[in-house]
């Protein structure tokens, strides 16, 4: 087997239509490649989710490095709007176009081109674990945790892994994640009594109520931030009434706020203040006040030490750059790689990602394909 090109492995999972929960494809080219180069491959899908497990070396060796990333990609939105094929993958002027070029089919690629020549090249002494899900962009019910389930049933694992999501701002090499905040999603309705508008008096408004909720936690300074994290973030998304009469008093209203935490608070010290915020609106107006919470992740951590610094050299030694440690940005699958083992991230500039005409530079494959070769090399050296 030649060298496996990475951008024209990019170009074949982009080509392939896989939005959530659609496989498209994706996942056979990778199984089919996988398995011509020795790695044993097993699917671990669930509820309708490809999910592909890939491990080259013994089952029970004493080292084993890990990569994880997605197939899956976000809805191209009205495609009129893109003056390029949103699944055409094509090239123009050292850009590759496409949903998906950025987040994360690149990553992938390079991984899984990295991994294919580093064992063929220099075969290690130990494991290389891939662990693509096609279950990223959504829920993520039945994607990474599906793998990871398997991993447990099957006795596979990792000692460390690195999930290859865009990871860098503006710049090549710029940024390591070694931890995620947490988010969570709070829904309220508050309920009140319909009326006339000319007698507010006889109806129970529950727009004031709502408003005056929205603004107290809005205007709560939840933390000053902590040694790796910045502080937590009280997003208002929406306020929905519904109301198109100008004469009447809403029966009800509802709100969506989002929270995105650091290590200081847990999905479960929110969801008990966000409580204690919701009844004293409810005593203060005498509303009903209803809340449902849902917990997408908690915040994690990967201390800066072994795992970050071998990421850190291997950018460094192939980019120039020396890499912030960072935690910024959303949430994603490392928030469940972390309950298995370390976890850090790194991958490419991420400017475009789910955006109409998402692109990435052809150079930076090639690049990223360098540094995940640099750091099997030194992780197995």
């Amino acid at each position: 087997m030649s060298s496996i090109d990475p951008v024209d492995l990019t170009a074949k999972l982009v080509r392939c239509p896989s939005v959530t929960p659609a496989d498209g494809g994706a996942q056979e080219v990778l199984f089919d490649l996988l398995t011509e180069a020795g790695f044993d491959c097993a699917w671990a899908d669930r509820g309708g989710i490809k999910n592909l497990f890939a491990r080259w070396g013994n089952k029970g060796n004493t080292r084993s490095f890990g990569f994880n990333g997605h197939t899956d990609v976000v809805p191209i939105g009205n495609e009129a709007d893109w003056t390029m094929p949103p699944f055409g993958a094509e090239i123009k002027d050292g850009i590759m176009y496409g949903r998906g070029t950025t987040d994360m089919k690149s990553g992938v690629a390079a991984f899984t081109a990295a991994a294919i020549d580093f064992v063929r090249d220099t075969p290690p002494d130990g494991s290389i674990v891939l662990a693509i899900t096609g279950d990223e962009e959504a829920e993520g019910i039945d994607g990474t945790r599906a793998l990871l389930d398997y991993m447990q049933e099957a006795g596979e694992r990792m000692d460390v892994c690195l999930v290859g999501e865009p990871t860098c701002p503006n710049k090549m090499g710029e940024m390591i994640k070694i931890g995620r905040r947490g988010s969570l999603n709070a829904h309220f309705r508050v309920i009140g009594k319909q009326g006339h508008a000319a007698y507010p008096h006889r109806a129970n408004n529950p727009m004031p109520a709502m408003m005056r909720l929205m603004d107290q936690l809005a205007s709560h300074q939840l933390d000053e931030g902590t040694d790796h994290f910045d502080p937590s973030t009280l997003t208002i998304v929406t306020v929905d009434t519904g109301n198109p009469a100008t004469n009447v008093i809403p029966a009800e209203t509802r709100a969506t706020v989002n929270i995105r935490f650091n290590d200081k608070h847990s999905g479960a010290s929110l969801t008990t203040w966000l409580e204690e915020q919701a009844a004293a609106i409810r005593d203060s107006f005498g509303v009903q006040v209803e809340l449902k919470v849902k917990i997408s992740g908690e915040s994690f951590i990967t201390p800066p030490g072994e795992l970050s610094d071998l990421v850190s050299k291997a950018v460094q030694a192939e980019t120039g750059v020396t890499p912030e440690l960072s935690t910024s940005g959303g949430t994603s699958d490392a928030r469940f790689m972390k309950h298995h083992c370390p976890v850090v991230e790194f991958g490419l500039v991420g400017q475009s990602m789910h955006e109409v005409d998402e692109n990435v530079e052809v150079a930076q494959i090639h690049q990223l394909k360098s540094i995940y070769t640099r750091i099997l090399k030194d992780y197995f050296a």
